[in-house]
């Protein structure tokens, strides 16, 4: 798949203010998943994730920050390799990065920039490093 730019989700803008500023506690998920979808997830964590046909969220480990053109950047630190498709899955447009691995809360988010269709028999894998998230 190709390279995603990932962007906050209105769960995680909240909880980041909320935390650094207002002295909330935040508890960081333990693990993030990377789940694919055939509509945009939005902000407001609205988009259509995949369903059925072997598909399950992936999870992801990513990179130390470091700083570019201050901005802290992270990337996706192994090949993220989803299961066999066992149905048609639809074109895929979008990723998110959610903090369970069913259900939970959208944290980023970001389009494809070369959508695929998923069909049976397929396997959808990124890259390391195809996952970015930019802050600043």
């Amino acid at each position: 798949m190709a390279e995603v730019l990932l962007s906050k989700s209105n769960y995680w803008k909240m909880a980041c203010v909320n935390a650094a500023l207002r002295g909330i506690p935040f508890t960081p998920p333990s693990q993030v998943y990377v789940a694919l979808y055939t509509s945009a997830p939005t902000d407001s964590d609205t988009g259509q994730e995949v369903v059925g046909g072997g598909y399950a969220r992936r999870p992801v480990t990513f990179s130390a920050p470091v700083l570019q053109d201050r901005r802290a950047v992270v990337a996706s630190a192994g090949d993220v390799v989803f299961p066999i498709a066992s149905a048609k899955w639809g074109l895929i447009t979008h990723v998110g990065i959610r903090d369970a691995a069913a259900g939970g809360n959208l944290i980023y988010h970001g389009a494809i920039t070369t959508p695929r269709t998923a069909e049976t028999n397929d396997t959808l894998r990124f890259l390391a490093g195809q996952l970015k998230v930019n802050e600043g």
